[in-house]
């Protein structure tokens, strides 16, 4: 089986080689060792490095990450339908941060609930910080509707 350098996944992946250390401190990838002590990874580590940073890119937190990779097989090559199986169970999730990152292209130059009412549209739509009724942060934002706090 061809492994791989730290340098030649790095150069691979576009992933810094501090990156990847970091990745295989936090469990998301495996290495083995020279008997020099040398990181050599399998050529799959490739696709797992690019499944995190595709996952970072979207603003998934590393233990979404974790959690996903831990359901892959461990003693084998992940499959096309381990992959498939993985990336199904996430489409709910990436859903909701496609919806989030349409709210905020649409809503940031406006309200977002947050409970500043520095500008006129926000003193309109959260007159006195309705929207700390509903919990903490950008309320709009997140999915929030202006005046469900009044309900």
């Amino acid at each position: 089986m061809e492994m791989l350098t730290i340098g030649a996944l790095s150069k691979r992946s576009g992933g810094a080689q501090s990156a990847l250390r970091y990745y295989e401190s936090e469990g998301l990838v495996q290495s083995t060792r020279t008997s020099s002590g040398q990181r050599r990874f399998t050529r799959d580590t490739l696709r797992r490095v690019s499944f995190v940073r595709a996952a970072q890119q979207v603003g998934l937190s590393l233990e979404e990450i974790r959690s996903a990779l831990q359901s892959l097989p461990k003693n084998r090559t992940p499959t096309h339908e381990d992959w498939q199986r993985l990336s199904e169970s996430w489409r709910p999730r990436i859903d909701a941060q496609i919806a989030l990152l349409d709210r905020l292209r649409n809503r940031l130059d406006g309200c977002i609930g947050c409970g500043c009412l520095s500008l006129e549209y926000c003193q309109l739509l959260n007159p006195g910080d309705e929207a700390a009724s509903l919990g903490q942060g950008p309320r709009y934002l997140i999915g929030d509707e202006p005046g469900e706090g009044q309900r």
